[in-house]
């Protein structure tokens, strides 16, 4: 998946466990779970409510890489 995130670092920083941050985010332990896992990417909403609660940019938290496209070749 090419969203990259460094969720679990920065709830760790803020001391709170995913039941908490999730309550926070107002969404479930679950989710945030799978978030950190890199299993689910969240909605835009949800990406910049987390960036808030952690006193960060979205971007800090969440990295795109775009995955590279093998069947194309560079034109000479």
């Amino acid at each position: 998946m090419p969203l990259y995130n460094r969720l679990k670092e920065y709830r760790a920083r803020l001391g709170v466990n995913q039941q908490e941050m999730g309550r926070l985010a107002g969404v479930s332990r679950q989710t945030i779970s799978q978030i950190e896992r890199g299993d689910y990417s969240p909605s835009v909403t949800l990406a910049l409510k987390l960036a808030k609660l952690c006193g960060v940019t979205v971007e800090d938290i969440f990295t795109y890489q775009e995955e590279e496209d093998h069947g194309h070749q560079d034109e000479k």
